[in-house]
């Protein structure tokens, strides 16, 4: 295989001629609901060298794995022999490629046993037999996410137990021996009164850094404050923002809060976080604006040790956000990228709002995090329900935006729509136009 230099070249080459926002189509999926599009996939794509791979259900609900070269808009695609109960928009397909090219793919999870499964071969669409991981604390597994550390290795994180009263669970699999360890069993313990809904980031230096907001019940109404943590020895040890290690399990009492937001705020959970170019956290969420009482997507970010928040739309319209199951909601949650080009540190918020026709937008500050906020539209269709997943790697490895699109329909509390299946498509993006007129 190439290096990873090799590769970064081709990459910066080929995207040199890309043009400004291109798509391009697999085939037709499952969209009565929104099990395809749910931010909480982490993956829907990902890049191994020259390969781009992606998952989705079709219509019969059967696991699909796709891949194509990149600069080739041309897909390969084929039903695995597993299905999965998309019927329940949790029950996610996530995927990631391991250190020596193997896919690996978890899928169909709500409080239910592990579905494992790793390709065949390097690069390979075929996978081999459903398997475990350890065998323990794998029989009610919920919001699986893979993390590709520096080595190669990987890091999966799930919650064991239910919405109001789980634990968070890590796990990580080691590339030469190809087996699995736990590392925590309960990483941060709702003491079965709360539970944790985390989002998380693997930086260039192999920290891991991750973020939550406590639920004290199924209710989404509950949802209050964002606490932080991150471990720098893959996950064995823990501490805060200011190097306190943690005694495990991190708990209510003991978890660092570095934004308080109270109950009935609005506050969505499970978003996204990344790092800055200094390796501080930057976390993208959205709750009501104390000013106005209208959500509003917020970024909370570490700058020398403080923290702070910053508001970075003008939403109009605000919307009640309580109940339990996956909700429909007038706006997606959002996904936040941080890059720099040509010396301009910057950093994006994907979302989309139903007062923008559902479109699939981004929100570029070119100086943060200094600097003002300004909103580009992707593209013109209109994308239901849709909210934004994209190719952690790709981005990682060249700052080329790559996202899993496609028009879903969610009903209300776990309902499915009559909605035909419709395209899955994927929309790669650089903002470059829009960094370089604003330098």
């Amino acid at each position: 295989m190439k290096s990873y230099l090799a590769f970064t070249v081709f990459f910066l080459s080929f995207f040199q001629s890309f043009a400004q926002t291109s798509y391009s189509s697999i085939s037709k999926a499952w969209s009565k609901n929104s099990v395809n599009t749910v931010i909480f996939r982490k993956n829907s794509l990902v890049t191994y060298g020259e390969y781009q791979f992606a998952a989705y259900y079709d219509d019969d609900r059967s696991v699909v794995l796709a891949k194509r070269k990149i600069g080739n808009r041309q897909w390969d695609y084929r039903k695995t022999q597993y299905f999965g109960n998309a019927q329940d928009a949790h029950n996610t397909i996530n995927i990631m490629v391991d250190g020596e090219g193997y896919l690996h793919v978890a899928w169909d999870h709500h409080n239910n046993k592990l579905h494992y499964a790793i390709s065949n071969a390097p690069l390979s669409l075929d996978l081999g037999a459903a398997v475990s991981m350890t065998g323990q604390d794998e029989e009610y597994v919920t919001y699986p996410e893979f993390y590709k550390m520096p080595s190669g290795d990987l890091t999966f994180l799930y919650r064991n137990g239910e919405s109001g009263s789980g634990d968070l669970v890590l796990k990580r699999y080691d590339l030469q021996q190809k087996s699995w360890e736990t590392l925590q069993k309960n990483l941060i313990d709702g003491e079965n009164e709360r539970n944790a809904y985390w989002q998380a980031v693997v930086d260039d230096k192999g920290v891991i850094h991750l973020s939550w907001v406590w639920r004290e019940t199924w209710d989404v109404s509950t949802n209050h404050d964002m606490c932080y943590a991150r471990s720098k020895d893959g996950g064995k040890t823990w501490e805060n923002s200011t190097g306190k290690a943690y005694q495990l399990p991190i708990n209510q009492e003991s978890a660092e809060v570095i934004y308080e937001i109270p109950q009935n705020s609005g506050l969505i959970n499970q978003t996204s976080m990344t790092v800055d170019g200094k390796g501080n956290p930057i976390v993208a969420t959205y709750f009501k604006d104390s000013h106005t009482g209208i959500q509003q997507y917020q970024v909370i970010y570490d700058e020398g040790g403080s923290w702070h928040s910053s508001v970075i739309s003008n939403r109009n319209e605000a919307f009640d956000l309580g109940g339990g199951g996956t909700k429909k909601i007038p706006i997606s949650r959002p996904q936040i990228l941080y890059g720099n080009y040509d010396g301009v540190p910057f950093a994006m918020l994907i979302y989309r709002d139903q007062a923008n026709d559902n479109k699939a937008s981004v929100y570029i500050n070119p100086e943060f995090p200094k600097g003002e906020w300004f909103s580009v539209d992707l593209w013109n269709k209109s994308l239901g329900d849709w909210e934004p997943t994209y190719d952690t790697e790709l981005w990682r490895n060249c700052q080329m935006l790559s996202l899993f699109v496609q028009n879903v329909e969610q009903i209300d509390g776990e309902g499915l729509s009559q909605q035909e299946p419709t395209m899955v498509y994927v929309l790669d993006y650089k903002p470059y136009k829009e960094l370089t007129n604003r330098k």
